[in-house]
């Protein structure tokens, strides 16, 4: 479905991103592993538009996303929740799914999308007219994937989810990744807590300074000496 293939990419002088390429199969959540810096965060604003390719190239379902403007990529069914939440803080929370759908004009499927958002998560809607800026750390996580899935995307690019949570909302939201990935949404997921993410991941790649150096099914990275030392904990 997904498809980078020799991707270099950075910022100004920088590169961040050094001849990357990895591949995401329709149906599959794939998680980005690495310390800081390694480039996971780049690579799904690369993917997204939002940092230009330098050289090589990126695909979805074989239409070449690398010469497209984000808002072009996000028509074509991609997603990204930022790390960060990234939320308007003086807009309330049914503003920030109204905004998630902005693209779309089926008016029926949006209301679908927006009921589906309040299945996931029951106290946005009790919170629906309540400004974003006064929701918790988590129900602001919980508002930021809400709003990505009013776009009904293909593929979603998932950047920390987990980030700054308290371990019993962290339980909900991979439970909520899951969910959404049994819905038929492909998942790319970047993600701290590798433990975490391999549970729930198809495959994962471990990616530093830029460059992938391993990748195989996540029951394997699991096990997998090197990556139990680097991230598990040992």
């Amino acid at each position: 479905m997904l498809r980078l293939d020799h991707v270099v990419a950075g910022y100004g002088p920088t590169v961040c991103l050094k001849g990357l390429s990895l591949s995401v199969r329709q149906g599959e959540i794939v998680t980005l592993l690495g310390a800081n810096g390694a480039g996971k965060t780049t690579t799904l604003m690369t993917i997204s538009g939002l940092v230009r390719v330098r050289q090589g190239e990126i695909h979805l379902d074989g239409n070449r996303l690398d010469q497209l403007a984000p808002e072009a990529i996000a028509a074509l069914g991609v997603s990204h929740i930022p790390e960060g939440r990234r939320i308007f803080p003086r807009l309330t929370v049914l503003e920030h799914l109204q905004l998630g759908a902005y693209l779309r004009k089926d008016d029926k499927e949006i209301e679908q999308d927006r009921a589906r958002v309040w299945e996931l998560f029951p106290v946005l809607h009790d919170r629906q007219h309540q400004l974003a800026g006064t929701l918790s750390g988590g129900e602001q996580q919980m508002l930021a994937i809400g709003r990505g899935l009013m776009a009904r995307p293909r593929l979603l690019l998932l950047d920390e989810p987990s980030l700054g949570l308290a371990p019993k909302l962290v339980l909900l939201i991979f439970d909520v990744v899951k969910r959404i990935n049994d819905a038929g949404t492909t998942v790319l997921l970047v993600e701290q807590n590798a433990r975490m993410a391999l549970t729930i991941a198809h495959r994962g790649y471990i990616l530093e300074t830029g460059s992938i150096t391993m990748t195989d099914i996540a029951e394997r990275l699991s096990n997998n000496p090197q990556v139990k030392a680097a991230y598990l904990g040992g």
